[in-house]
């Protein structure tokens, strides 16, 4: 058996407040995927950071090929064989593919010192073609999408003869198409001798890639476990610390009167003619492909994009809607799926974010009472169990999963009448994704409008009451959640006719009698 390339022993490291690391073990061996575990806030991402040489151990030893190493910063990392792929691609998308590839790193000719442009491309091309040949190394970055440009980011690693490649949540923006495309190019990857050490949150990507498995929990090294030797029940436990016996709480919900209906609801480029309603204790589930609208469909609703054209009442009244302000006004929250960018204010204090759709209701005399302020997003900020040394540290130091927790948490800070939750798993561990669950039938439950946006079909068919199916724009079929079938919402989503689409249970292409 292989001696490991990497070897970390009792690594800890301390932030202020937080034990973010407590005596941890890992190590991997040369061609391997080694899957890194754990629910948001174990610790996986100090790790990788102390790896990657962004943050020092406290304490701690790491051998890199059986010799002890100090990582002082990511340029030495590098140096010494190690890359990083992140979830969220850190590319200069106005450079070249070329450029984004030898950023730092750059080809030069020996004489002049000066860029040898034509061995740049060359050389970039001949790294894409192993991995992706329609990629053109002479193309904008800009141009690719997500999937892509996690290619060029991999190829990038590649060109500093990189022997130990970390990725982390590489899958989370992709289809399940790109993702296929990506365990290829892993596995290729593996089978030429690299070490991969794999992060997700997605236990399919641990079924399909992992030679081991390694758990954290609470910054502490759980187990390392041979990937085949693994139950999703024993990964559960292992990375929540109990079993989730009920991924999708039954709800005993009596639908109530319709309380949201959209009527040919149209968007030059993006949309066109989409119609259905919500009732209150209804969760209804907005599902397609990547690209099908379905974002586009709920920033309508919201007014951050207003349609051209359609109809949208709030029980039973016509609203017009512009803007997310009148939404919020009428009574319709929404959830982004970009969190970050559309859904935070990163250098903002937790609690200030919590509060900032409700902040009219907290004025007392023409200023915001700060007591009452904390008040509200300590309550919201418990009852998600948002896990952050205080209410004021920035929503910036918390994990995906936690910023997502204070995402939800802004929408309870106001009284709303219609919810819509775009992607509110996306990124986020199995114990979250339980909580988060729980949540959504609890809102149900208490008589709100849920619509429920998602690409993963077992939560669609888990926890929605209905299902609305898009394809490029059009809405293809609705059906109750009872008669569906993962094959049925797949068939409307990849082959149906788009076109409108009936009533329960109707699609408007070859859809009819056919599972």
């Amino acid at each position: 058996m292989h001696e490991p390339i990497l070897e970390l022993r009792n690594i800890s490291k301390a932030f202020p407040g937080v034990q973010a690391l407590d005596c941890v073990d890992f190590d991997l061996k040369p061609g391997e995927i080694h899957c890194l575990m754990g629910e948001n806030g174990a610790g996986k991402s100090t790790f990788i950071k102390i790896i990657t040489g962004v943050h020092a151990p406290d304490a701690g030893e790491i051998r890199l090929k059986g010799a002890p190493a100090v990582f002082r910063n990511p340029r030495e990392t590098q140096h010494r064989g190690i890359a990083a792929i992140y979830q969220h691609v850190t590319a200069y998308p106005h450079l070249t593919v070329s450029e984004n590839i030898f950023m730092g790193h750059e080809k030069v000719t020996r004489l002049t010192r000066r860029i040898d442009w034509s061995a740049m491309h060359t050389e970039a091309q001949a790294l894409l073609d192993r991995l992706d040949p329609s990629i053109d190394a002479r193309e904008r970055m800009g141009n690719l999408s997500v999937a892509r440009q996690q290619i060029v980011e991999i190829a990038k690693a590649l060109s500093t003869n990189a022997q130990i490649l970390i990725m982390d949540e590489p899958t989370a923006a992709l289809t399940h198409h790109e993702s296929d495309e990506l365990y290829r190019i892993t596995e290729d990857l593996r089978d030429a001798g690299v070490a991969v050490i794999f992060i997700s949150h997605r236990l399919e990507d641990t079924w399909r890639l992992a030679d081991r498995v390694t758990v954290f929990r609470d910054g502490r090294h759980i187990g390392t476990w041979p990937a085949p030797e693994l139950t999703q029940n024993d990964l559960v436990v292992a990375m929540v610390g109990r079993e989730i016996s009920q991924m999708f709480p039954k709800r005993n919900v009596h639908l109530g009167e319709e309380v949201l209906r959209v009527e040919n609801l149209s968007r030059t480029g993006f949309f066109r003619d989409i119609s259905f309603s919500v009732h209150t204790g209804e969760i209804l589930a907005l599902t397609g492909l990547v690209g099908a609208g379905r974002t586009e469909v709920c920033e309508s609703i919201y007014g951050v994009f207003p349609a051209d054209s359609g109809r949208i009442t709030v029980e039973g009244r016509e609203v017009s809607i512009t803007d997310p302000v009148e939404a919020l006004e009428v009574g319709i929250g929404c959830l982004p799926e970009d969190r970050q960018h559309e859904g935070l204010i990163l250098a903002w204090e937790i609690g200030r974010n919590i509060t900032l759709p409700s902040l009219q209701t907290l004025f007392r005399y023409g200023w915001v009472d700060e007591e009452k302020e904390r008040k509200l997003a300590g309550k919201l900020a418990a009852k998600l169990n948002v896990r952050a040394p205080s209410i004021f540290t920035r929503a910036e130091a918390l994990s995906g999963g936690n910023q997502q927790k204070v995402v939800v948490a802004k929408i309870l800070s106001r009284t709303l009448k219609v919810i819509i939750l775009d992607e509110p798993t996306k990124g986020v561990d199995v114990g979250a994704k339980a909580a988060i669950y729980e949540m959504i039938g609890e809102l149900a439950e208490k008589g709100y409008g849920i619509i429920f946006v998602s690409s993963e079909m077992p939560e669609v068919l888990g926890l929605s009451d209905r299902i609305v199916v898009m394809k490029q724009g059009r809405l293809t079929a609705q059906m109750d959640t009872a008669a569906a079938t993962q094959e049925k919402i797949l068939h409307a989503a990849m082959v149906a006719e788009t076109g409108g689409a009936g009533e329960t249970g109707q699609t408007s292409g070859a859809l009819h009698g056919k599972a």
